[in-house]
């Protein structure tokens, strides 16, 4: 791992400092303490506060590499899950080979809980938990960086300007991916730059092409590449989003205006509005590893498509969007109708509009898999 000092996720030897340092983060005290103890946080908030830190700091002694802290923390993510969906379940573990690293590339609908539910699948089943890819963009210094380094996470850079800088932080990423999936680890990447706000799950071909940079000189076509590394897709259903008003609101004035700008801070307050906010029904849907013969990162990426949106779940959620009816569960229908009233009414259609096109999009593309599917007539008809 040479190289990538600057990039990888924090090392076993480095686990001890740097959870003390996190554990000591007051913000991070304040966060626990709403997620663990709720209740006494709003009648004594200072006090359970305190309570809180000091536990994470006993707890944080006791922790010294990445497995342990991931072992701490399934914990926590278990009753996250509890308390901010109405079920979690997952399919396709049994298609994959455990003792292999794999190459999960996923759509991309919440900053932290697609890869995040796909870990706790994974963990849950007994695989190893994946190495995942974030973009630079949310790696400000702090408690969260931290947290993430922590949790597996190396850092995409996207943020250079100039051809050659770009070409080079792209190759650096893939001679990261393959060194990781060399040691032994399996990877997590999204299949597009930033989340699919509209609900249009779709396969970025520049992102493939990243791949292939570390094995150019020994891989001629994506063919030869596939037999040397397992892709496996991945699709991660929610069926409600608590991201949607702020997705709702970048649509709108991108519409408007042609173009939206985030304020500082923007993408770690959707990070904590995704993670702590009620999600109803979510799944994780892992795709047989992609085999055969491509002849373009195009035909790659229309295939990853059909596999990551025809297993996605259709919700009453996205049904209601889009046909106007559908019968949703009472706690489901208060947040749906919550989001859309807290909403600005200029503003509701784009919310409407997320869940649907996620719908349009599977019927659309089991459409082109049935017309596809359909014998071509040869010549002329005899009359």
């Amino acid at each position: 791992m040479e190289g990538f000092e600057d990039i990888r996720p924090y090392r076993d030897e480095e686990v001890g400092l740097v959870l003390r340092r996190v554990a000591a983060s007051p913000a991070v005290a304040q966060r626990a303490a709403a997620l663990l103890a709720p209740r006494w946080r709003r009648l004594v908030p200072r006090l359970t506060e305190v309570a809180v830190g000091a536990a994470l700091r006993w707890r944080a002694r006791q922790i010294d590499d990445v497995d342990a802290f991931q072992f701490a923390l399934s914990s926590w993510v278990a009753r996250l899950v509890r308390r901010t969906t109405s079920g979690f379940s997952w399919t396709g573990l049994d298609r994959l080979d455990a003792s292999q690293p794999h190459l999960f590339v996923s759509n991309h609908r919440d900053i932290a809980l697609d890869s995040g539910l796909m870990n706790y699948a994974l963990w849950s089943a007994g695989h190893r938990t994946s190495q995942i890819a974030v973009g630079d963009n949310l790696f400000a210094p702090g408690a969260a960086q931290d947290l993430m380094r922590l949790n597996k996470s190396f850092v995409v850079q996207r943020g250079a300007t100039g051809a050659k800088a770009q070409y080079a932080a792209l190759a650096k990423t893939s001679r990261y991916i393959r060194a990781a999936l060399a040691g032994g680890d399996s990877v997590w990447i999204a299949q597009r730059d930033g989340r699919a706000k509209d609900g249009f799950d779709r396969t970025e071909p520049a992102l493939l092409k990243m791949f292939l940079l570390a094995w150019r000189n020994e891989c001629a076509s994506f063919g030869d590449w596939l037999r040397r590394v397992s892709l496996v897709p991945v699709s991660v259903s929610y069926e409600l989003d608590p991201c949607a008003g702020a997705k709702a609101k970048e649509l709108y004035h991108t519409v408007r205006d042609g173009s939206y700008e985030k304020p500082p801070g923007e993408d770690l307050a959707s990070m904590a509005q995704g993670i702590f906010g009620f999600k109803g029904r979510t799944h994780v849907a892992f795709g047989a590893p992609v085999t055969g013969e491509f002849d373009s990162a195009e035909s790659l990426a229309a295939h990853l498509d059909a596999a990551i949106v025809g297993n996605l779940i259709t919700y009453p959620t996205q049904v209601l969007a889009l046909d106007g009816e559908a019968r949703l569960e009472p706690r489901v229908e208060r947040a749906f109708e919550d989001a859309l009233a807290a909403c600005p009414a200029e503003r509701r259609e784009f919310i409407l509009l997320q869940y649907a096109n996620q719908l349009r999009n599977k019927r659309g593309l089991e459409q082109r898999v049935r017309e596809c599917d359909q014998p071509k007539e040869h010549g002329r008809k005899r009359a």
